[in-house]
């Protein structure tokens, strides 16, 4: 896989635009430098321990973005030319990254994830820690879910409180890390289902190296109801899903929603109050999981 990367430099106030408009247009990774490392003109923005630093960035920044190929790091490079918070800011290069390079980035940034002390999500090259009593093993994709990330811990959270049953659907699977999260905790007919054909090869190739069965497919292949529906996704298009995800719901089943900021949750209960009384069941970092049961 040959991955392109956009650099930039930036002065300071253009920084978090610049990086907020690259997450926009779905850069893979962003990353912010000081440009005049290992230059006289170096900055170091450290200050006192437990006190903010004396600056809120470098006066010149190298900004570097990951796209998943050339065509996509050029068009976010004229685009982001075309706006008019992209003054002082200049475009210094496209380029391919080496494979090796990316592996080696990718590794060093994804260590071992504590979802319980005795459930861990481990990456392949790592040992899992001693403590694990479940693991799952899940090497890191361009589809989301490395459990890194508070809203796939909150759900991890739920399914190893042993609440999913023997029927799960995982609605958006994106890494399958849901559907197999369900497998390890006793659920043995999983459909992990997402619109992205990406995500359903990398679900099915984790489900094999995790040893668990599961059903990965686009929407249409989940049918009749599940004892659990799990829906990692946004606020807005789990409010247009609403629908049809309770629909998937048994009767005495959970449905488990996560992707919603804290401030969303009153719209999240409107969205669903004609099918189900959702509730905020857990939180972390300002983003909350909203269960219900149908």
């Amino acid at each position: 896989m040959s991955l392109f990367e956009l650099v930039m430099l930036a002065p300071v106030d253009a920084v978090e635009s610049v990086s907020d408009a690259l997450d926009a247009l779905d850069a893979l990774s962003v990353s912010v430098e000081d440009a005049d490392a290992q230059t006289p003109a170096e900055q170091a923005l450290f200050g006192e321990p437990g006190m903010p630093p004396p600056k809120a960035g470098w006066e010149r920044s190298r900004i570097v973005a990951l796209f998943p190929n050339e065509a996509a790091a050029r068009d976010a490079a004229l685009l982001l030319a075309a706006q008019d918070f992209f003054n002082g800011c200049q475009v210094v290069a496209v380029s391919s990254v080496p494979e090796q390079d990316w592996v080696r980035l990718t590794q060093s940034q994804f260590t071992p994830v504590e979802i319980t002390p005795e459930f861990w999500i481990v990456p392949t090259w790592h040992e899992p820690p001693a403590q694990a009593r479940q693991v799952i093993r899940l090497d890191p994709g361009l589809a989301f879910g490395t459990g890194t990330h508070p809203t796939t811990r909150m759900c991890l959270r739920w399914i190893a409180a042993g609440r999913a049953g023997d029927r799960v659907l995982d609605y958006g699977c994106g890494s399958g890390i849901l559907a197999i999260g369900a497998a390890k905790f006793g659920a043995t007919d999983i459909d992990a289902i997402d619109i992205d054909e990406a995500a359903v090869q990398s679900t099915l190739a984790n489900a094999e190296a995790n040893h668990v069965q599961l059903n990965a497919g686009l929407p249409d292949k989940s049918s009749g109801t599940y004892q659990s529906v799990l829906a990692n996704i946004l606020a807005t298009p789990l409010k247009v899903l609403a629908p049809l995800l309770c629909a998937h719901v048994a009767p005495g089943g959970h449905l488990v929603l996560a992707g919603i900021l804290e401030r969303q949750a009153d719209e999240l209960k409107a969205a669903y109050a004609p099918y189900a009384v959702l509730s905020v069941s857990d939180s972390e970092d300002g983003w909350i999981l909203m269960t219900a049961k149908i």
